[in-house]
């Protein structure tokens, strides 16, 4: 699909003059153009985020996990269920 089929928003940023020199150079390097490199960093830093959330999550779920003795009991009482049908 190209950019003009799909919904598009242009924006306006600042950024450090030799971060914005740095990237001037990547682009003519790899022969691409500044809002390819803008939206490829921007795409990168999304899901970098969206892990970091999830890794919050889950951490957050082992916490309760392990503080839980609801939790803890039922997994107890799984593996003696496995357990007996093993044996």
């Amino acid at each position: 699909m190209t950019l003009s089929a799909q919904k598009a928003e242009k924006i306006t940023v600042t950024i450090p003059y030799e971060l914005k020199e740095q990237l001037n150079a990547l682009k003519n390097e790899f022969q691409t153009s500044m809002s390819s490199i803008y939206k490829e960093a921007l795409k990168a830093y999304v899901e970098q985020k969206e892990k970091e959330k999830w890794q919050k999550a889950v951490n957050l779920m082992e916490k309760e996990y392990e503080n839980n003795p609801e939790l803890t009991d039922w997994l107890d009482f799984e593996e003696d269920l496995y357990d007996y049908k093993t044996v």
